[in-house]
Parts: structure tokens; sequence; C-alpha cells
């Protein structure tokens, strides 16, 4: 069954009543098996094309499960928990921190280059100044353009962006964020520490407890709360005619609920990650990619945004991945086992499991 299949008809669900949902929904849950089947793929290094689905082959997306991203894969293994680096609260918070300011494994690579070790016992604001000066002077982008950074400059004063974000992590490290984020009880006190802080909105703050919560540093509950981002605001309204009178984050909790029921309600055989559901913020960014999807798979459903382009081409990676998850998540273990072993499908099933053998890392 093909991803972009079209419903000619929305489909009004009885239990969802009375919200009502367009074609864009089923596509949703299509999108989403189909993009882990993807992952799958090439995680066990098959040749492409790893879709039949030419949006897919075409277009850039990110995973289904945000943490299996390529840039999140690098945050987790090289700066949250890379053998050797010193894992108080302080140098944890610093380094996730400093790393997702510019949310760029080239700039963080940068700084190892100059620096050796990254630690904020080390850090001069001068120094960590200059280096990304020179880099820009050369032409080179430290930031990433997955989501903007505001410059920051009204409330730091300083005339390069990049200055302005260093001081903030410095105002936060010298209020002992750490350590109190370390005693918070949940996941949106949290949010609403880091939201505190100038030029950290609700994305931001949302995205960055969700970074620090891959560490030790934090144990919160994933499934305690969400915050919708613009991208994921229009999926939701090309999903949902009528949301009926669900808010934003209740409709995502209720596609986490729902996942089991209707993968196979659609007959789809989703993989789950060795076992991990969809938790909030994966079903948050899946109406994120849904939307860029939906563009062009059902040009005359529109979002809020108006967007009718999907930029971002896809272009395959040279280097391998080798996947490393919080292990307080209890999925490493089974990542690089036998090809002959099983894991279980959404239905919690056991189903055939193509995984590379240790010798392929």
């Amino acid at each position: 069954m093909q991803v972009n299949q079209v419903n000619p008809t929305p489909y009004v669900f009885s239990r969802l009543s009375p919200a009502r949902v367009s074609a864009v929904y089923d596509t949703y849950w299509r999108f989403a098996a189909e993009r882990q089947k993807i992952f799958f793929s090439r995680m066990t290094k098959t040749n492409a094309p790893w879709s039949n689905d030419e949006i897919m082959q075409t277009h850039k997306f990110t995973n289904a499960y945000r943490a299996a991203d390529r840039t999140s894969q690098y945050l987790i293994r090289n700066v949250i928990y890379r053998d050797g680096l010193p894992t108080s609260s302080t140098e944890t918070f610093f380094r996730t921190i400093l790393f997702k300011i510019f949310n760029k494994i080239e700039t963080w690579e940068l700084f190892e280059e100059k620096l050796g070790t990254v630690t904020y016992e080390d850090f001069s604001f001068e120094h960590y100044d200059k280096i990304l000066t020179e880099a820009k002077d050369k032409g080179e982008r430290i930031y990433s353009a997955a989501y903007i950074m505001p410059p920051g400059g009204k409330s730091f004063g300083q005339v390069a962006k990049h200055q302005n974000h260093l001081l903030l992590l410095k105002m936060m490290i010298d209020d002992h964020v750490p350590d109190r984020l370390a005693q918070m009880p949940s996941m949106q006190a949290g949010f609403e520490c880091l939201r505190s802080y100038p030029t950290i909105g609700d994305f931001l703050a949302y995205q960055f407890i969700t970074d620090l919560n891959y560490s030790n540093l934090t144990e919160f509950n994933e499934m305690d709360f969400v915050i919708p981002g613009p991208g994921a605001r229009d999926g939701i309204r090309k999903c949902f005619l009528d949301s009926g009178g669900l808010s934003e984050p209740e409709i995502i909790r209720l596609m986490v609920d729902r996942q089991e029921e209707e993968f196979e309600r659609l007959g789809l055989k989703f993989q789950s990650l060795w076992g991990r559901r969809l938790q909030l913020i994966d079903c948050q960014n899946l109406f994120c990619e849904v939307d860029k999807y939906a563009r062009i798979a059902h040009p005359d459903i529109v979002g809020i945004s108006g967007r009718t382009r999907i930029k971002q081409k896809f272009v395959p990676k040279s280097e391998h991945v080798k996947y490393f998850f919080p292990p307080k998540w209890g999925v490493n273990a089974h990542i690089y086992q036998p090809t002959s072993t099983t894991q279980k499908d959404h239905t919690g099933q056991p189903s055939t499991s193509c995984r590379p053998s240790m010798g392929s890392r």
C-alpha cells in the first residue's frame, strides 16, 4: 500500500466524534510506517531505493522517532554519553545546550578541533567567541537551518547572535539551572524553567528539555508534556477538518494513544523502536513531517502557513550511523543482534527483524 494513497472523502471516526478528519489523517499513519521501514532498511545497509514512494525518494524527511535522526544521534552518542567526559549536572547541561543552540554537528566538531575536550570548567566567552567569529569570517555557517534561534541582542547587548547565545548559556549556569532541573518533578516544570530565559520561546524550550532528558540529568516522563511547533500545527490542521474541541496537545496525545489501533486498521506493519512506542515528541514531529509530505500528496488540503513546496531534497549521507539511544530506554542491547532474532511489532507480537550483526557496525 502506497504512503500517498488518497482517501477520496474525509472519513469520520465515531470514536473521535465530534472531531472530523481529512484524507491526510490516514496519510499520517502510512507516512510513519513507511518512514520507519526506510529507517530499518538503511540501518541494515540494503541498497537504495529504500521506498517505492516517489515523494520520500525525492525529499528529505526526519525519522518517525526523533532520537533516531542523525543530529540527535550525534548529540546522544558524542556529546552526552561520550566516554571520558565529565558527568556532573553542570557539564552535562553545558554540553547539551551548547550543542543545541547551534544544532550543527560541524560547529561542535569545530569546538573540539580548537579546544580538545569541551567542558564548562575551561569555558571562556572570549575564546568561544573568537572560534565562532573566525568561522563566520571564513563564510562558514555555524547555525543549523532546522529552526531559528532569536538573536538576543535586546537582552544581552551583543552585536553577533552567537555572542548573545554564549552569554545566555552562561547566565543559565550561573543561575544554577542544571541543579534546579535535576530536582524538578516534571517535564513541564523543566520546560517552564527554560522558557523563562531570554530568546527561549515555547518551541525551543520544549526541544531543549527533550534533549536534556536524553541524559541522566533528568528522569522526566516524556508522556508528561508536549508543545506543538509551527510545522506540527500545520500538520494538525491538515489532518483534522474539525478538532472537536480538542486542543493541539490533546490531539497529539490522541495520536499516541491510538497508534496501535490505527496501524492495525490500515493494515500497516509498523516496526517500533525495539518495543518503544511512538512518544509525544515523535507524534508531534510526525505532524510536522506530514505537513510537508501533504504539500505534494494532498495539494488541495492547506494548512496554516499556506506553503506548497518542500525545500530540502533527499541526499544520502555516505557515513553510516552507529545507533545508540539513551541507556535508560533499554533498547541498545537489541540494536546489533543477529538477523535471525525477532522483535515486536506494534501489536506486541514477534516479527522477523532484519538487524545488522555486530560486524556491520
